[in-house]
């Protein structure tokens, strides 16, 4: 049987709300996914809320830097009560074997922590984690605060702050509705070198490229590499990204927003010469129906997205997105369909 999208009326991925829409959105009892800058989510009453920092968007209007507004996205409540859980680094393997047998996860998790390195590193080997539908971001801050502000993470029954600790929600789904994910990635591989390294890890000095064993800093100058671009891996026929942090050419060393592994072939990524109109041409009709998105910070700086539309999905704009595991520069994107 084909499957089809099932009938809603409004934003579906969630709209960017003032602070006195948030509290009526709160004190109706939905359970929410909320997306704001920490000032405004400490003023929040407690509810079935879960939340991460950002102050980022892809709003309504098109893509809003705000500290004085939150996205918020409904999450289903078909066959039962959501269940927030807090993961650590003992308990952060578990995320998908606790996740309903049929249902829909999401994860937040805070940038830069150690439960942020854990899950980067460690995410595809977790027991059930391609089994069951996980998706999730990871929370941040204002760029003129990194370095003065830990990105936090919120469960909003309790009103814990947590700049350590992963949240999830646990939503059960009945048997006739499925969540299917999609990653919409603009990159594809470039026809260039091809590289590869020694080891995993969110930095590196050395690399092989096509083979010769090289310093990496000191090959993307001497190339004169556009590091807007990420390295792009094809998994199986995905298209995976690992963005460029930082090149320390004094020091011989590149930083990663997310692990580079051991056993994949990268590329430098081609050019997109417009993020907002490569957005719009490759989201599919039935995008429209989306029940949950996010989106990557570095493709609304690097896109010039701010006023710009991403076609109808919104989100908040984010430091990392989770699809089963962690990727960037990548729309991640859920829509529940009917059997």
């Amino acid at each position: 049987m084909t499957p089809s999208r099932i009938p809603t009326a409004g934003p579906l991925s969630g709209q960017l709300m003032d602070l006195q829409d948030t509290l009526v959105a709160i004190r109706s009892g939905a359970y929410l996914s909320i997306a704001a800058d920490e000032a405004l989510l400490r003023r929040l009453p407690p509810g079935n809320w879960l939340a991460g920092s950002i102050p980022y968007f892809m709003g309504q209007a098109g893509g809003e830097t705000s500290r004085q507004k939150l996205f918020v996205t409904e999450l289903p409540t078909h066959a039962g009560t959501p269940h927030l859980r807090w993961y650590d680094l003992g308990n952060l393997h578990k995320v998908a074997l606790e996740a309903p047998a049929h249902g829909l996860t999401v994860l937040i998790v805070p940038a830069f922590s150690e439960v942020h390195s854990l899950f980067a590193r460690e995410a595809p080997a977790f027991e059930d984690q391609y089994m069951k539908p996980l998706v999730g971001w990871i929370a941040g801050v204002h760029l003129d605060d990194l370095g003065q502000a830990a990105p936090v993470v919120v469960n909003g029954q309790t009103l814990v702050f947590s700049h350590d600790r992963a949240l999830a929600v646990h939503i059960p789904l009945p048997a006739s509705i499925y969540p299917r994910i999609d990653i919409l990635n603009l990159f594809r591989p470039g026809g260039g070198d091809v590289i590869r390294f020694p080891s995993t890890g969110f930095s590196a000095q050395e690399c092989f490229v096509n083979g010769q064993l090289v310093n990496l800093a000191q090959y993307l100058s001497q190339k004169g590499i556009d590091t807007r671009l990420p390295l792009v891996a094809d998994y199986s026929g995905a298209m995976i990204n690992v963005s460029f942090k930082a090149v320390d050419a004094a020091a011989g060393q590149v930083d990663f927003y997310a692990p580079v592994f051991d056993d994949v072939e990268y590329r430098i990524a081609e050019p997109v010469p417009d993020y907002a109109q490569a957005f719009a041409q490759s989201v599919p009709p039935d995008a429209l129906g989306a029940r949950w998105s996010c989106n990557c910070i570095l493709n609304y700086l690097y896109g010039g997205l701010e006023g710009q539309r991403t076609g109808p999905i919104t989100g908040p704009m984010t430091f990392g997105e989770i699809a089963y595991q962690l990727l960037n520069q990548t729309m991640v994107y859920v829509n529940l369909e009917k059997l």
